[in-house]
C-alpha cells in the first residue's frame, strides 16, 4: 500500500497531516452537524473544481492561512498537487464519506479513482475559521489495494 502525506504546515486544503491513528479511530470522534458537513464537502469539492480548471489561486485560497504560509504561493501549491497528488488533481471519480469531528477538526474521507482505475482514499482535515468558514488544513492520500475496472 502506497501512502502520500501532506503535512499541515505544508498543505493545501486544510489540515493535512493526520496520522493513521486518527483514521483508524483511536482518537475520539463525533458526528458532524449536517450544516457543517455540507460546508466541509462544499469546500473540498470547490478545491477539486479549482484543480480541474487549473485555477491555482482559487485552490490555494481554500487552504488554511498556515498552510498557505508554508506553501508560499498558488503556483507552488498546484505544482505540488500535480506532482504528488495526481488523483486529487484529476480524479476520475469522487465519492464523499461521512465526515467526523475529531480533536476539534472536521475529518472528511473522499474515495477517488485515478484515470487507470486505481482506488485511493483522501482524508481531508478542515478547520473552522473565526468567520465560520471551513478551510483545508491537510490531506492524507492512501492508495487502496484494489482496482476499479
Amino acid at each position: 500500500m502506497k501512502s502520500v502525506l501532506i503535512h499541515r504546515r505544508a498543505l493545501i486544503v486544510g489540515g493535512f497531516g493526520l496520522g493513521l491513528s486518527v483514521v483508524a479511530g483511536t482518537a475520539r470522534s463525533d458526528d458532524v452537524p449536517t450544516a457543517w458537513a455540507d460546508k466541509a464537502r462544499a469546500v473540498v469539492q470547490a478545491q477539486l473544481d479549482a484543480f480541474a480548471a487549473d485555477d491555482a489561486r482559487r485552490a490555494f485560497l481554500l487552504a488554511t492561512p498556515s498552510a498557505r504560509k508554508h506553501l508560499g504561493s498558488p503556483d507552488n501549491f498546484i505544482n505540488l498537487v500535480r506532482r504528488s497528488y495526481a488523483v486529487v488533481y484529476r480524479p476520475a471519480t469522487v465519492a464523499f464519506l461521512k465526515p467526523q469531528w475529531i480533536e476539534g477538526e472536521v475529518v472528511l474521507g473522499v474515495q477517488m479513482t485515478d484515470t487507470r482505475g486505481g482506488a485511493w482514499l483522501a482524508t481531508y482535515t478542515l478547520e473552522r475559521q473565526p468567520d465560520g468558514l471551513f478551510l483545508i488544513g491537510g490531506c492524507e492520500l492512501i492508495e487502496n489495494e484494489g482496482r476499479y475496472t
